[in-house]
């Protein structure tokens, strides 16, 4: 089969696509012929050798996946082959940038029917960081102010979304290219972080502050001094520390992604009920992966791209 894959770690000029061998299931894990394979840009940091997280050279990077379950290993009643599947895979494992990909089946969940089945691969990893910022982390509930910095982004659209079916009020920044899409996510308050000051533009209190974007630690804590007391500041910038302030019994958390089917589950019932859209930006060839990454290193890659291999 074809897959991409890095020996070493670099530049996007390390990405190899080559003929590896086909991966056999082992107990607990079926094989997915991949529909759909997501870049993510913590794809890029194990490419670089700078996210800690433990791979083993060569490596096939893509952690969300779409696709069709086409062989099962020992003890896997569910899903069977034929079973159309979305999941989020273990990151230090090989991933979906490749024509098949095993995954522990407790990984997988029933795919979405209202979109492309390689469109599903968009969903796993970034709805699922939205959900545990606002929700686990945040506590968000209906009637509260919630502040989602970096609204723009892939993470950011769903975060959008979720906190307005939850029946927040949703303050959002983004920039004047994505302004319309984040409005149109549910966002009650759009600020345009290109020409506003965060500062001058929130002047109420928020119960939830979401930072999903670079921001260096002093405008972090400025920004946190807009949480009302007894507020939460939420954050999936592990680079920069999360701001608290105790005296006024305001939290401070910083999430790190964790696999939760029971949450994807509800997150795909959503998305056929027509409550959560999935917006693909692009969607590439397996073999053009490489030329993906350089773009995404130079900064040119918005949305969310998902990477369809030739065997879709």
């Amino acid at each position: 089969m074809k897959a991409v894959r890095f020996h070493q770690t670099g530049g996007a000029d390390v990405l190899r696509y080559e003929d590896v061998a086909l991966p056999e299931p082992g107990a607990g894990e079926v094989r997915v012929r991949v529909a759909g394979s997501a870049y993510n840009p913590a794809d890029g940091g194990m490419r670089g050798g700078f996210l800690p997280i433990p791979i083993t050279l060569p490596h096939t990077p893509g952690y969300d996946v779409s696709g069709t379950v086409d062989a099962v290993g020992e003890g896997v009643t569910s899903p069977a082959a034929g079973d159309a599947v979305v999941g989020f895979l273990p990151m230090a494992a090989d991933g979906s940038a490749a024509e098949y990909v095993v995954a522990p089946a407790e990984a997988l969940v029933p795919a979405p029917t209202r979109l492309p089945l390689a469109d599903a691969a968009g969903l796993p990893s970034v709805a699922l960081t939205a959900w545990q910022a606002l929700f686990e982390a945040g506590g968000l509930a209906a009637g509260q102010r919630v502040l989602i910095n970096g609204a723009g982004g892939p993470v950011g659209g769903y975060a959008v979304q979720l906190a307005h079916r939850a029946g927040a009020h949703v303050v959002a920044t983004a920039s004047p290219r994505s302004a319309e899409a984040v409005r149109a996510a549910g966002a009650d308050e759009v600020v345009d972080r290109t020409t506003t000051s965060l500062l001058d533009a929130v002047t109420e209190p928020v119960d939830v502050l979401v930072n999903l974007a670079p921001i260096t630690a002093d405008d972090f804590a400025a920004l946190a001094g807009r949480v009302r007391d007894g507020g939460v500041v939420v954050s999936t910038t592990p680079r920069v520390p999360t701001p608290d302030d105790p005296a006024r019994g305001v939290r401070a958390v910083t999430v790190y992604l964790h696999p939760d089917a029971d949450v994807l589950r509800q997150l795909v019932a959503l998305v056929d009920a027509g409550d959560l859209r999935v917006d693909i930006a692009r969607r590439v060839p397996l073999a053009d992966l490489p030329t993906l990454h350089a773009e995404a290193d130079a900064g040119r890659v918005h949305g969310k791209v998902v990477v369809v291999p030739p065997a879709a």
